[in-house]
């Protein structure tokens, strides 16, 4: 007779040979910090400090602020957060590797994309100022139609401080560039800014909007300075007004960098009294807005209505001009 074989020892044996997947690390949520429970991370998270990188490039100031805790708390919180990321040094080549994910997004002009070594860049804040009619909202919405052309799923993000944006304007430019001006507009998510408060808070609103999933490469504020200057007044304001500039600024360089995504905001100017000799327009915001924006163009009016678009500062380009046309459907060259 043949030998009866056990089922539940074949099961066994079979169970055996099968090798049990090992256990991946799960990643760390900022509730696995110290003095950090869900009540706290809420109220971190509702002010921008969702994840290990923001709470470890924050002060403990700004932690004890967002979460009522203890100054020794926010350190001991900051340091185990710090702990977790490496952020020490990296090598320069390993520098110019990430830089080969920055994109340009062109103009449409050829010189203007000349001086700018290619095009509007991802992962930084390019700053344009300028007198009223200078073109500074123009270049915006040209760029929004721009992004979409050379990528469909590309987003555009738009604070809209002075009323500004037009939906008409876009659709002519999109017909300029043979695309559909209605599903350019479906790609740009718009927000009116009543005030700086409110200006501040759509910005570090953006990070949601990456958290849904939408391929934001572009955002536009027009103008960054228009509800600063009208609320801070006087000198006695002044130091108040720079402080939350700064921190503006700072949100949106932060945005650029970890999204890779590109950052154009307008300025206003005004006339320097003292000024004998030369051009005495400068840009509102002073060395806060300097030092945090990458690039710097300067727009004025030109002959036979032209704009002038002088690069005056950028990191690795040197000072330029470019001439360019405002057309019916684009931005063109001369």
């Amino acid at each position: 007779m043949p030998k009866k074989t056990d089922k539940n020892q074949e099961a066994i044996t079979v169970m055996e040979e099968v090798p049990m997947p090992e256990p991946t690390a799960r990643e760390m949520e900022i509730t696995d910090l110290p003095g950090i429970g869900a009540a706290t991370a809420e109220k971190l998270g509702s002010v921008g400090y969702d994840n290990l990188m923001s709470i470890a490039v924050a002060s403990p100031g700004e932690i004890c602020n967002a979460s009522g805790v203890s100054e020794s708390v926010s350190r001991k919180i900051i340091q185990a957060a710090r702990d977790n990321l490496d952020m020490g040094f990296t090598s320069g080549e390993a520098v110019l590797a990430k830089r080969d994910t920055v994109l340009k997004i062109s103009t449409g002009v050829v010189d203007f994309d000349r001086i700018m070594g290619g095009g509007f860049e991802t992962g930084s804040i390019t700053e344009c100022f300028g007198q009223y009619g200078s073109g500074k909202t123009q270049i915006g919405h040209q760029l929004a139609v721009n992004i979409f052309a050379d990528d469909p799923t590309a987003v555009t993000v738009y604070i809209d401080t002075e009323n500004t944006f037009r939906p008409e304007r876009i659709i002519q430019f999109a017909e300029g560039k043979g695309v559909d001006g209605h599903e350019v507009l479906k790609n740009i998510r718009v927000a009116k800014a009543y005030n700086s408060d409110h200006q501040t808070l759509l910005a570090e609103k953006v990070s949601d909007l990456f958290k849904q999933g939408l391929n934001i490469k572009l955002v536009v504020v027009d103008s960054l300075t228009a509800h600063f200057r009208a609320e801070f007044t006087g000198r006695g304001m002044l130091a108040e007004r720079q402080q939350k500039l700064n921190k503006h600024m700072h949100v949106l360089a932060r945005l650029a960098d970890t999204h890779n995504c590109a950052v154009f905001v307008t300025n206003q100017v005004m006339a320097k009294p003292d000024q004998f000799f030369g051009d005495p327009t400068e840009a509102i915001g002073g060395h806060i807005v300097g030092h945090n924006s990458t690039f710097r163009i300067y727009l004025r009016r030109g002959k036979k209505g032209t704009r002038v678009a002088k690069l005056v500062d950028a990191p690795n380009l040197p000072d330029d001009e470019a001439v360019f046309v405002i057309g019916e459907t684009s931005l063109t060259d001369v």
